[in-house]
């Protein structure tokens, strides 16, 4: 167990200590206080009645009768003759069948008369749903009024055009090659060469395609991939070959 330590023993312990009380901090106070107790006042002074509020009672004669409070009409004033037929200003007398009516005046029935117009019709539409859905019939491609313009059936003139300038293109082209088999630079291929040249170039590149279809489905490493793309333009060239030499049936080469 550990020890207890007790103080020291001194005879002044003895003399009793005054206390000395503790200062508290002043309670704060908002500076709103006085104007939230005068409105709290007034509003509680207004409702501040014993029982229910004073007021009129009405007298037992004056009780609600039926129909009192429904609108009513305003009283009918009697008026005697006199009153009656007088008036500040009065009509023109009725013409005389003879009479002729006055020239540039327009009654309410001849201003009708001139103003009737025949209806509009309405714009031709069809409907393609079941839902009354509605468009108009010119635009559906449906009335034939292409036909009716003056150039319809005849060539547009872009389309005259552009065969003018194909054709020029196509003597021009002609015109160089005849120059320079006329200088012998060029000469034309035959129909056997033409074939023979073909059937090689299709041996070829069925070559170059059993060589790539038996390259291995995993090109991990670098040798494997440059391989495979140098398969792959080879091919490509002569699949282009192959189509030039189909399309064309005359060819030129340079004899040199």
């Amino acid at each position: 167990m550990s020890e207890v330590v007790y103080p020291r023993e001194s005879v002044y312990n003895l003399i009793p200590k005054e206390r000395v009380p503790t200062q508290k901090p002043p309670r704060y106070m908002s500076k709103f206080r006085p104007m939230v107790v005068l409105e709290e006042k007034l509003s509680k002074d207004t409702m501040k009645t014993m029982g229910p509020a004073k007021v009129e009672v009405p007298s037992p004669e004056k009780y609600l009768k039926k129909h009192s409070k429904e609108p009513k009409l305003p009283e009918k004033k009697e008026c005697s003759k006199e009153v009656r037929n007088t008036c500040t200003m009065k009509k023109p007398a009725v013409p005389v069948r003879t009479e002729n009516p006055p020239m540039g005046i327009y009654t309410k029935r001849d201003f009708i008369k001139t103003t009737t117009v025949m209806p509009m019709k309405p714009q031709p539409t069809y409907v393609d749903t079941n839902k009354g859905h509605k468009e108009l019939l010119e635009n559906s491609g449906l009335v034939p009024k292409y036909i009716m313009k003056r150039d319809y059936g005849e060539v547009p003139e872009y389309l005259l055009q552009r065969n003018e300038d194909e054709r020029r293109a196509k003597e021009e082209y002609d015109k160089f090659v005849r120059e320079q088999m006329d200088q012998g630079a060029m000469k034309p291929l035959s129909d056997e060469e033409r074939q023979a040249i073909l059937e090689r170039l299709k041996k070829n590149w069925d070559k170059v395609h059993h060589e790539y279809q038996g390259l291995s489905l995993v090109t991990d490493t670098l040798s494997k991939k440059a391989h495979k793309e140098r398969l792959e333009v080879a091919m490509k060239k002569l699949e282009n070959d192959i189509n030039l030499f189909e399309r064309f049936k005359t060819i030129f080469i340079a004899n040199n």
